[in-house]
């Protein structure tokens, strides 16, 4: 597949989730997909199990918009640069535990590592400004 073909691929996946379009967002992964979280250390594979973890952040951020800064691909891998907003008015689910809805809106710089296997998306990385993240909610000491 061409590689302006895996970016698109990518970009309907994307799309997909901040639509909160649950059937099509799982039809943009392949059934063995894995998405991991580098920041959290989270893990998880299968196209339902990637939906479901995808879900939990929507929940937590129903009005989550990503802006798409940069988009580059060689071979089967895309990384997209952007930039996610949103409001945490939901429970948010952490490898430590749940952080209580804190009503804050949060601009957090993000990259995300694609792979893609015949116009689906076998693997994502996500990497993200936790640490940035949990300070504009107010989750860390100081704060």
């Amino acid at each position: 597949m061409a590689e302006q073909e895996n970016i698109q691929a990518v970009r309907n996946s994307l799309d997909a989730f901040v639509a909160q379009d649950w059937e099509r967002y799982r039809a943009t992964l392949t059934p063995d997909s894995v998405y991991e979280e580098k920041g959290t250390q989270r893990r998880v594979q299968g196209a339902d199990q990637v939906v479901q973890m995808g879900q939990g952040w929507l929940k937590a951020f129903p009005d989550a918009k990503a802006t798409v800064n940069n988009t580059v691909a060689s071979g089967d891998t895309v990384v997209v640069e952007l930039t996610w907003e949103g409001s945490q008015t939901g429970a948010l689910q952490m490898p430590t535990g749940e952080l209580a809805p804190s009503g804050r809106r949060v601009v957090v710089p993000a990259v995300e590592v694609c792979t893609v296997r015949d116009g689906k998306v076998k693997e994502n990385r996500h990497y993200f400004d936790v640490m940035g993240m949990m300070h504009q909610l107010g989750a860390l000491p100081g704060v």
